[in-house]
């Protein structure tokens, strides 16, 4: 059930009243922390479920030129800031979760979770995707950072990447014009992805079910699995792992607010039960100047943090 802020004032009078008809579902005032993995956030101004993929273009051309739109999904890797998010959040549902099998080659939804990815691949022997199992999160997150884990990344399997542009135009975009490095692609901001055409042959169900058992058994036992946190907060530099350089600059079980660094692997940020979202980036904050001034290294945030920053009181404390 989704806690929604009622008004007073006409919609004539508020956002809402001024975005386009759609098939979908638009609500106001959404609070956002029980969508995400970290439980905090503020409430987004209206969130927008498309009905499928002509809705979502409809909505894109349509929509005012000066409404910003911020797309989530299951918000693995993703920091709502305390004063929440303006214009509208984009939330894909069902529709956005098929999954088509091809000869040597399938296609995910954007909504489908990267670790159902993997376990439809292992049903129908299909190999090369693995990886997956082991990345928390959805194919469209994946597809917009160029996730990894494992030794592997997107760019290694897609094929291309198919979504809408800001004006509501259907685009597939290769992969060799996705300018997709490690947890970047350059594909413009404003495109939004509805799925993802990778490589799938066929392969060994034994050996493909042995090396999903094994990814998952290596992140139960190295990452917080079960808390309140996101995914890695920071990427790695290069050629260094990122826990290494915090634990060396005495980061590690660090706290501020209600966050603290993780004791089990101290790339992760854990909300212990009363944290906002302003002390989760406070302490990332103050991690990457520990880490900097010990290494002379800067950090750069993987998990991406979106809405307005509010200072509340007794925040970072």
């Amino acid at each position: 059930m989704m806690s929604v802020e009622r008004y007073d004032t006409p919609a004539e009078g508020r956002l809402i009243g001024r975005l386009p008809p759609v098939r979908g579902k638009y609500a106001e005032g959404v609070a956002m922390a029980p969508f995400t993995w970290f439980r905090v956030g503020g409430r987004a101004e209206v969130v927008f479920r498309p009905m499928d993929r002509e809705d979502l273009a409809g909505f894109m051309a349509d929509k005012p030129k000066d409404v910003p739109v911020t797309v989530i999904g299951v918000t693995s890797n993703l920091l709502v800031r305390d004063g929440g998010v303006q214009g509208v959040v984009v939330r894909l549902g069902k529709a956005f979760a098929r999954t088509e099998f091809l000869n040597g080659q399938v296609r995910f939804g954007a909504a489908t979770l990267n670790g159902n990815a993997s376990l439809s691949a292992l049903r129908l022997g299909r190999s090369g995707l693995e990886f997956l199992s082991g990345i928390p999160g959805s194919i469209g997150g994946g597809l917009r950072m160029n996730a990894g884990a494992y030794s592997r990344e997107f760019k290694d399997v897609l094929i291309a990447a198919e979504g809408i542009d800001g004006a509501g135009q259907l685009q597939s975009i290769p992969v060799d014009e996705m300018g997709m490095s490690y947890r970047h692609c350059t594909a413009a901001a404003e495109s939004i992805f509805t799925s993802g055409l990778f490589t799938a042959p066929d392969g060994d169900p034994a050996e493909i079910a042995c090396q999903i058992e094994s990814i998952r058994a290596a992140r139960a036992k190295s990452q917080p699995i079960g808390a309140r946190t996101g995914g890695s907060t920071f990427a790695n530099p290069n050629g260094l792992k990122a826990w290494e350089l915090i634990e060396a600059a005495g980061c590690r079980n660090l706290r501020m607010g209600g966050a603290m660094v993780s004791e089990k692997h101290c790339n992760f940020l854990i909300n212990t039960g009363k944290a906002t979202a302003a002390d989760i980036e406070a302490l990332g904050e103050e991690v990457r100047r520990r880490v900097l001034e010990s290494s002379g290294i800067e950090l750069r945030w993987e998990i991406q943090r979106v809405g307005v920053p509010i200072r509340i009181e007794g925040a970072g404390a």
